[in-house]
C-alpha cells in the first residue's frame, strides 16, 4: 500500500472528524445492495483499516445497524447533522472498520484492489476490467472459506 502516514477525514459539514494512524489493510469497491442503498450510488469505495488505528477527533456519528445475510450485525456510521456516510463495520469482523473513501480529506490516493459483491453490481455500473472481481464474498481471494462463484461480469 502507498499510505503509511496518518490520514484524516470527516463529514460534509465538519461535525464529525476522524484520524487514522495505521496503514490501510485493503481498498475495495463494494457493490452489494446495502452499500448501494446506504451510499445512493453504484458501489461504496472503502478503505479498510484496523479499528484500533481509527479515532474520532470531533463529534460522534450516528449508527444504523441491520442483520446481514451472513447473520452478523452490519453497522453503518454517518454524520447525524448532514447525513454523510463515514464508516462501516460488522460484528463478525470487529477488528476492521471500513472508511468511506469520499470522506477522506484527500481521497486522491484511494486505489481499489478488488471489486466485491459484483453479483449485485448494476448493469449501468462501469466496472474497471483491471480490478479483480469477487462475485459475492468479501474475504480475500486466496481465503479458502470464500465463495468460488465466478464473477457475473
Amino acid at each position: 500500500m502507498a499510505r503509511t502516514a496518518t490520514f484524516t477525514g470527516g463529514c460534509l459539514c465538519g461535525s464529525v472528524r476522524y484520524q487514522c494512524a495505521g496503514e490501510p489493510v485493503a481498498m475495495v469497491n463494494c457493490h452489494c445492495r446495502d452499500c448501494q442503498r446506504a451510499g445512493g450510488g453504484a458501489y461504496s469505495p472503502t478503505v479498510v483499516v484496523h479499528t484500533r488505528d481509527l479515532r474520532l477527533t470531533a463529534g460522534e456519528p450516528k449508527v444504523h445497524a441491520v442483520r446481514a445475510d451472513s447473520g452478523n450485525e452490519a453497522r453503518r456510521s454517518f454524520c447525524p447533522q448532514c447525513g454523510s456516510p463515514l464508516f462501516a463495520s460488522s460484528s463478525g469482523r470487529g477488528e476492521f472498520t471500513g472508511i468511506k473513501a469520499g470522506s477522506l480529506d484527500d481521497p486522491s490516493w484511494f486505489e481499489p484492489q478488488r471489486d466485491m459483491w459484483v453479483a449485485s453490481a448494476q448493469p449501468w455500473d462501469c466496472l474497471d476490467a483491471a480490478v479483480p472481481k469477487i462475485a459475492r464474498d468479501s474475504r480475500r481471494p486466496d481465503d479458502p472459506r470464500r465463495h468460488d462463484d465466478p464473477p457475473s461480469r
